[in-house]
């Protein structure tokens, strides 16, 4: 598999204490993230314009975006970089928290892949899909199902209450294997296809030219920048978000083909 360049090797495992924006150490900016292409993303583009200012960067690796989250409301960490607006509402919605996104960021969508086939027409009437078991990326999975054809979906408006019971025709015969959804690249071994995550998938050393379909990406899905709401103003997010905007970071993200396929957020200037 190809050489990737993340961060994980600087993530911090020690406990960490609380982040303040108005303590005497706000200067120093600790930034949570899951397996996936953000960190690198952010120690490119965006670090150097933040130590320019005189923030100091720490990175801090999470296994999930439930520990993520959780970390940036008790104040341990300034933000974390790693899920997208409905994942959000639907945390804050299930645990009282009031996060807030504040800079979209680019991301690989979602796709379709396989290590025992080489086409969508190779499916077979039996043939094991596994999909996240999460409601939120379950919906986004089924929707690349639906648009191959291979299952209809009852219409449903609220991405969080999808269901496999949601599946009203199963014209393929495929069998859903619901899974976590670190865990999909690695199922690859025991299943036919398997809807990945792009961060899993780039994690793990695919490609999105890799994938046998890849998922029509909207805004909503797109992941962001989070924060605690009463850190939404704070001058630390704003330089962040400054930094995310510039054309430094865009011509970062433009001038590397690694982020070929990458959905950009619309602040980009030219895509």
């Amino acid at each position: 598999m190809p050489k990737l360049p993340f961060l994980y090797a600087f993530a911090l495992c020690a406990a960490l204490a609380p982040f303040n924006a108005s303590a005497a150490d706000a200067n120093e900016l600790r930034i949570g993230f899951v397996p996936g292409p953000y960190a690198d993303e952010f120690k490119t583009g965006v670090e150097p314009q933040l130590r320019q200012k005189g923030y100091a960067i720490k990175y801090v690796e999470f296994s999930t975006g439930l520990e993520a989250n959780q970390a940036v409301y008790r104040g341990e960490i300034a933000a974390d970089v790693m899920q997208h607006e409905v994942y959000l509402k639907s945390y804050n919605d299930r645990n009282g928290t009031d996060l807030v996104g504040v800079v979209q960021v680019p991301t690989p969508p979602m796709g379709l892949y396989s290590k025992k086939h080489h086409a969508l027409t190779e499916v077979k009437a039996g043939a094991k899909v596994a999909v996240p078991n999460d409601p939120v990326n379950l919906e986004r999975a089924l929707k690349i199902l639906q648009r191959i054809g291979w299952i209809k979906l009852r219409p449903n408006s609220n991405p969080v209450d999808v269901t496999e019971r949601d599946v009203i025709a199963n014209p393929a015969g495929i069998k859903i294997v619901p899974l976590e959804s670190a865990q999909a690249p690695r199922a690859l071994d025991d299943v036919d296809f398997a809807a990945i995550q792009g961060n899993f998938a780039i994690f793990s050393g695919y490609k999105l030219s890799d994938a046998l379909a890849l998922e029509q990406m909207t805004p909503p899905y797109i992941n962001q920048v989070v924060v605690r709401a009463a850190n939404k103003t704070a001058r630390s997010t704003q330089d962040i978000v400054d930094a995310y905007k510039s054309p430094v970071f865009q011509q970062t993200i433009l001038n590397n083909r690694f982020y070929d396929g990458f959905r950009l957020p619309e602040y980009f200037a030219s895509k």
